[in-house]
């Protein structure tokens, strides 16, 4: 039974720079499972209804996704868990978290710009881990870049071979559709209505009346078809699944267009779920006792309730409603009488999860990202990284009789991962380091609608941040001396230096042989 319900399961992540149409590559994803019957524009401000995934107010009003959202369907006896990741770089932290509990990913690539840097970097992730990535390039129903371009480009920028399963017949106002290699047929482009499933009909390259449907491009079609098979290697599933070679797929989103293309070939040939590294040994999905980690925290997926959710991906076992499990960082044994399985908002209770798939428990403030669960053996997850933060700011309370309030949010959104929390040494004022920009607004905003407290931010002059550690007690005290009012605690009460300039840590680096200066912390 355990061993069936692995071999089904798909659990993947879609990434991509933002605007290549991740959002609504998920959507519509999401219309082929049965899911949803209408797939939301995400940007468009006609249509109220939004995209599924994006369920935050802040995510509505801008457009963009902000934060990693869950979302599982079955879809030909496969049961599928989408994690629709945020494209914007100021987010990539959650974005990088998220790719420690997924299987294979999706890339999605915008047919008209190419590669993009937020791809490149996304990419370099994935490769570090050797996850299966395919490729979707998106928006065909605009002018592209030429197909074979494309494909040199993805090669190039990525540093991945890459192999077509799929050819457009050209794009923009002459697209007529694409050529599943794969398969072996051709579905035709014929609707441009952008709300409903678009009608496709089947041929082959062969059939005698393909020209009344392609032409003036059937000899052309013929021709690149010839050309990659004469260019590129045939499809090798093992060097895909090794994180060497990425499928390329070709369609459109927004109007449905070579998603299912992309979906049969992708439940075919991505892996199920598959062994995960702990301090002390590797465990493999089929074993029968329980085993999981928090890759992800979310406060408020009901505001009206103040709830927080941990995400908890389940690495081996079956998890069960209402059984005891290991907190193994509290010691503590907890059961869960209401875990959840996801449709992006929209939540279902769920009695038994098997690996790969992910659950939300519901949390009071007891969890943090990397926090373990299990049937009673004491392991601890590897590999879920926090970046050290580019930018910082003083937090100040805006508004003295919500002070209560303000410290509430702050400790809840800094749980999630969105932002550091630093407190300095000196004067105990309290410092948030991010990765972006954008995300000083977005913890502004959501402390304000979800928390009733107002901050305002204060410049402070910090160029790193990075944790120290030594064995050297003797020097490790001298440098934290010295240091004085360079130096804060981060939430878990580790020593951080704030280093002011690059000269600075770069001098303390060359004084100092014997400390460790750490830019990357695991949870």
């Amino acid at each position: 039974m355990l061993e069936k319900e692995i071999a089904r399961r798909r659990t993947f992540a879609i990434i991509s720079h933002p605007d290549a149409g991740k959002t609504t590559l998920t959507e519509k994803l999401l219309l082929f499972g049965g899911a949803i019957h209408v797939a939301g524009a995400v940007k468009s401000n006609k249509i109220k209804k939004t995209a599924t995934s994006d369920f935050m107010e802040i995510e509505r009003q801008r457009g963009i996704s902000v934060a990693t959202s869950v979302m599982a369907f079955e879809y030909g006896g496969v049961k599928i868990n989408i994690l629709d990741t945020p494209g914007h770089e100021d987010f990539a932290e959650d974005t990088y978290r998220t790719l420690t509990a997924v299987d294979s990913v999706i890339i999605v690539i915008d047919g008209a710009k190419g590669v993009e840097t937020q791809t490149r970097r996304l990419m370099n992730v994935c490769r570090m881990r050797n996850t299966p990535v395919m490729v979707f390039v998106n928006k065909l129903d605009r002018p592209c870049k030429d197909p074979f371009d494309l494909l040199d480009e993805i090669e190039e920028e990525l540093k991945i071979a890459v192999r077509p399963l799929a050819f457009p017949i050209a794009s923009g106002p002459d697209f007529k559709g694409v050529y599943n290699i794969y398969r072996e047929n051709i579905s035709l482009f014929k609707t441009i209505d952008r709300q409903t499933v678009a009608e496709s009909e089947t041929l082959t390259i062969d059939s005698p009346e393909l020209d009344n449907y392609i032409a003036p491009y059937t000899n052309r079609l013929k021709d690149d078809l010839t050309l990659v098979e004469g260019v590129y290697e045939p499809f090798n599933k093992e060097e895909y699944l090794a994180g060497r070679l990425a499928p390329v797929f070709f369609g459109s989103a927004v109007n449905n267009f070579g998603v299912k293309d992309l979906l049969d070939c992708f439940i075919e040939i991505a892996p199920p779920p598959h062994s995960s590294q702990t301090e002390t040994r590797e465990v493999v999905p089929q074993e029968p006792k329980m085993t999981g980690f928090v890759f992800k925290i979310h406060a408020n997926m009901d505001p009206n309730h103040r709830d927080r959710i941990a995400f908890l991906k389940i690495c081996s076992g079956v998890f069960e409603r209402n059984v005891p499990y290991l907190h193994v960082r509290s010691g503590k044994q907890i059961k869960f009488s209401a875990p959840h399985a996801f449709l992006a908002e929209k939540q279902s209770l769920v009695e038994a999860s098997y690996p790969g798939d992910i659950v939300g428990l519901h949390d009071t403030g007891n969890f943090k990202i990397g926090d373990t669960f299990t049937s009673g053996e004491k392991l601890k997850f590897t590999g879920i990284p926090s970046f050290a933060p580019e930018l910082f700011r003083y937090i100040e309370n805006a508004d003295p009789e919500k002070y209560k309030q303000l410290a509430k949010g702050v400790d809840q959104l800094m749980d999630e991962g969105v932002a550091q929390l630093f407190t300095s040494t000196l004067n105990g004022r309290k410092i948030i380091g991010t990765v972006g920009a954008l995300q000083f607004e977005v913890i502004q905003y959501r402390l304000e609608h979800e928390y009733n407290a107002k901050c305002r931010w204060e410049p402070v002059n910090v160029h790193k941040a990075c944790w120290i550690e030594s064995d050297n007690a003797a020097q490790l005290a001298d440098f934290k001396k010295r240091k004085y009012t360079n130096m804060a605690l981060d939430k878990h009460g580790r020593d951080v230096f704030l280093a002011d300039t690059s000269y600075a840590l770069q001098m303390a680096q060359e004084k100092f042989p014997d400390i460790r200066f750490k830019f990357t912390s695991e949870f």
